[in-house]
């Protein structure tokens, strides 16, 4: 039974992985990878897909790792794979991008060897994770920053058209675009805001229709918070 685990370069000089212990590190890395995965579900936006690939992450970089064993060359060939995933996938959030790094640390701490330490990390940074998380009122942000699209007649100078407006409902406005529709007779402006008072939003919008002469007016969660670092 042995015999079928054994690789064939395998020598006097190499340590060889017992089986029980390959099953070991394995097993912890999937229930490591499980954990972060439902941490991640907790009031997070997620795909089913992303889920999928945080649970089995750590096991994939332990199993890696314990194949290198100490080859320093093997070991650089694969940090120069894992940093190909990064560029031939689509840009995620900040927080995407900081928890596919935890899976792996923790598959690289359990694929040394050091099963302990690596469910420690896992529960710690969980945890801290789940805080940090709380802390960070990411319902409220998402309900006062808002991406505004505001049609205008071509004849209205749209420079400071509703500077007072935004003066009396935003904290905060930028002008990020301004394009021509409708044949090059009008205008549409797209800003992005941050609300005073999200329960003022539907006033805003009708101050704004009587000053375009009620044309479409499109808002929306502020579109470049989603992709941003």
């Amino acid at each position: 039974m042995d015999a079928i685990f054994k690789g064939i370069f395998d020598n006097e000089l190499t340590q060889v992985i017992e089986v029980g212990d390959f099953l070991l590190c394995l097993g912890v890395s999937l229930v490591l990878g499980l954990i972060m995965a439902l941490a991640y579900m907790f009031k997070n936006e997620h795909t089913k897909s992303f889920l999928v690939t945080l649970a089995l992450l750590p096991a994939v970089v332990c199993v890696v790792i314990m194949m290198v064993n100490g080859n320093i060359g093997a070991g650089v060939a694969v940090a120069g794979a894992f940093s190909l995933v990064r560029f031939r996938s689509a840009p995620g959030s900040a927080k995407e991008i900081v928890t596919i790094f935890l899976a792996m640390g923790a598959g690289l701490i359990a694929g040394m060897g050091y099963l302990g330490f690596a469910a420690l990390f896992t529960v710690i940074m969980c945890a801290m994770f789940l805080l940090y998380n709380a802390l960070a009122g990411n319902v409220r942000s998402e309900a006062v920053n808002k991406t505004i699209k505001i049609t205008i007649p071509e004849d209205l100078d749209y420079t400071g058209a509703f500077d007072d407006i935004f003066a009396e409902y935003t904290g905060k406005n930028e002008l990020v675009k301004v394009k021509t529709t409708n044949m090059g007779s009008m205008f549409r402006l797209t800003y992005n805001v941050t609300l005073k008072d999200a329960t003022k939003e539907k006033q805003m919008i009708d101050r704004i229709r009587e000053r375009n002469g009620n044309l479409e007016i499109m808002v929306s969660k502020q579109e470049n918070r989603t992709a941003e670092l």
